[in-house]
């Protein structure tokens, strides 16, 4: 990841803002723009997470594991299965879940097995590149409970959606209800055919 201070310093013709852009400049660029001065937050982001990493140990991450494979277990057993004490296991599954890296505790759900038997991925693309547009179309693709995950891309494609529906009927429902929140250039949408690898855990 280039952070912003980054791309500014070894590219100074970047230094500009969106409404100095001239009209010329192709759709494809003003996105490249777009995503590049809003990359400083993700940054920022990103460095102080790097700081909470620092403090991250082998028994932190084997308790991570752990926990990412099974969410119920009782401290009792977590912390025997680790060779720790359970004082000791308590206070190390405390401090992860108040440095955010345990986001929260949840049961996975298999879709096909409450009828969400079709996976769509949207693309999606603007001609509006405002913060005004995106807080509108954010907040209407968050009110979507078909819409499971949603990214702002860098490249060709602005904006890519997640959705679990039950079938074709289904997504013309949810498609039609993202066109009307706001004005899109382009949508465009493809359909998992068999998923072949799915997994909640991230690589430690």
């Amino acid at each position: 990841m280039i952070c912003l201070a980054q791309v500014r310093f070894k590219y100074p013709a970047i230094q500009i803002h969106r409404h100095q852009v001239k009209k010329n400049i192709n759709r494809q660029a003003i996105s490249i723009f777009h995503n590049l001065l809003g990359m400083k937050n993700s940054c920022d982001n990103i460095l102080f997470m790097d700081d909470i990493m620092k403090n991250i140990d082998d028994n932190d991450r084997n308790i991570l594991k752990a926990l990412q494979q099974d969410a119920s277990l009782s401290l009792e057993n977590l912390a025997a299965q680790l060779s720790l004490s359970t004082n000791a296991c308590w206070r190390r599954v405390k401090r992860l879940e108040a440095d955010g890296i345990i986001a929260r505790r949840v049961a996975i759900v298999e879709p096909e097995a409450v009828g969400l038997g079709m996976t769509a991925f949207v693309a999606v693309r603007t001609n509006d590149h405002s913060d005004k547009w995106l807080e509108k179309f954010a907040a209407a693709a968050s009110s979507i409970d078909e819409v499971v995950e949603f990214y702002r891309m860098a490249g060709e494609v602005d904006y890519l959606l997640k959705l679990l529906v039950r079938d074709m009927a289904d997504y013309d429902r949810v498609y039609k209800k993202l066109i009307k929140a706001v004005p899109l250039s382009d949508v465009s949408a493809s359909f998992a055919m068999e998923r072949i690898k799915y997994e909640t855990a991230v690589p430690l």
